[in-house]
């Protein structure tokens, strides 16, 4: 199997999203896709099956900040500090969704080791939740507020959340991985009264909170790239840069 990278830069949500499905249409049994993007201007995305009637479109709207829907479930992100990665191959990869779903956080684990000692015990959660109790909470609109299986955890706190689709013959995996902290200003636009900024300290940590010190965004992205490499068994990548493959 080829795999491409694309370094896509910052975009709107609406651009990263529908490039997001642009690739998972466009992976075949030869080829596959690993991406990392940013957000331009900062973006609240709602998983497929959530509504809109969930977030504060006014207030989103006045602090210049976009809401989306992404084609993956899941729940509310607030997009802002943080390097996002997105993945497409193809059905017939010979992996079950569940291997592919675990081979990507691994690969994920793996750069965040090599970019820092310190994130030593960057792990995989072991223990699925009971979703379905956790939706009828007020923090179930919260992508962040609990940790899936397979997910990535920081010492019992979220760092990474992903999500995953299957499409007509490919598997569209991305996620956001947490750098800062304003991440955390979701619960402003989140309509629920019972849920506040405090309640990520129990649930989620980010990079810089980690490390107390700023992250070197491209030293990251080489980091991440190495460590997909090494799960995924890539050599070399067939193109350093399909931007433009793909302008929309």
């Amino acid at each position: 199997m080829m795999w491409e990278f694309i370094n896509s830069g910052a975009n709107t949500g609406a651009f990263n999203m529908k490039f997001d499905i642009e690739l998972a249409e466009k992976v075949s049994h030869e080829k596959s896709f690993f991406r990392l993007y940013q957000w331009q201007p900062y973006c609240i995305s709602l998983g497929a099956n959530q509504s809109f009637d969930d977030v504060n479109l006014e207030k989103a709207s006045a602090d210049g900040i976009d809401v989306v829907k992404r084609p993956t479930g899941g729940r509310a992100i607030l997009h802002a500090e943080e390097i996002t990665y997105s993945c497409a191959l193809s059905l017939d990869s010979g992996l079950s969704s569940h291997d592919i779903y675990k081979k990507i956080s691994l690969a994920i684990v793996s750069g965040l080791r090599k970019f820092d000692e310190q994130l030593a015990d960057v792990e995989l959660e072991t223990v699925q939740p009971d979703f379905a109790g956790l939706l009828k909470l007020p923090q179930g609109k919260i992508c962040f507020s609990s940790t899936a299986k397979s997910e990535i955890k920081f010492r019992g706190k979220k760092i990474v959340g992903s999500a995953q689709r299957k499409m007509k013959n490919s598997v569209l995996q991305h996620g956001s991985i947490l750098i800062g902290r304003f991440h955390r200003n979701l619960a402003e636009y989140i309509l629920s009264s019972e849920f506040c900024k405090d309640d990520f300290d129990a649930k989620t940590i980010e990079l810089e909170t980690i490390l107390n010190e700023k992250v070197e965004k491209e030293r990251l992205i080489k980091c991440l790239i190495d460590g997909f490499k090494k799960e995924w068994g890539i050599s070399q990548f067939a193109n350093a840069d399909a931007v433009n493959e793909f302008s929309l």
